[in-house]
């Protein structure tokens, strides 16, 4: 039994094997604290407490996604490289408010509006997930390069178009949702 093991590595190693992916997703979330008292407005409440503060605007919610990938490739004898593994990683951090006093009419009015606000935020999350997921295959798709200093510089590349094309994507969801206005994400008061 072991020497047909042994008989077979070689004839395994020479085998031209598929590329795979390897996708990897991590999401947090953290909070910022809200206090706010009977009969106050909420939103002039989550308005002071809310870090999230971009271009002279305030925000209840941000979204951070960050994407990185990692790939591995083949040199053949005469010098062309293709790639044969990738890892792409997802990092994300959602930031929300979180409610601490106010009366039952507050509670209830922050439950449903946290509700729509971390749907709104999901949606940013879901945007990096298939950033991850196109660069991922991108890369994977690289065809095969005359040399690793070619392959490396044409994979880079592919990956951050596909980066910039979900980043740009991401801008218009919040233009397209009035940064989530229009999935119930909105407070009148």
């Amino acid at each position: 039994m072991k020497r047909t093991i042994i008989a077979l590595l070689p004839l395994l190693s020479s085998l031209t094997l598929p590329a795979t992916a390897d996708v990897q997703e991590r999401l947090q979330e953290q909070f910022y604290d809200l206090q706010v008292a009977s009969g106050q407005s909420l939103s002039r409440a989550i308005n002071q407490a809310s870090p999230i503060r971009q271009n002279g605007q305030i925000y209840h919610a941000y979204t951070r996604w960050q994407v990185q990938w990692n790939y591995w490739w083949r040199e053949q004898r005469d010098g062309r490289c293709q790639i044969d593994l990738t890892r792409t990683q997802l990092h994300a951090t959602l930031t929300l408010p979180r409610l601490s006093g106010g009366d039952a009419q507050q509670r209830q009015r922050f439950e449903h509006y946290l509700g729509a606000l971390r749907e709104h935020e999901l949606g940013h999350y879901r945007i990096g997930q298939a950033a991850a997921a196109e660069i991922d295959t991108a890369l994977l798709q690289t065809p095969e390069y005359p040399s690793c200093t070619e392959l490396q510089r044409q994979a880079n590349q592919r990956a951050n178009t596909v980066l910039q094309l979900y980043i740009e994507q991401e801008r218009r969801y919040d233009r397209d949702t009035g940064h989530g206005r229009t999935q119930g994400a909105w407070l009148t008061e």
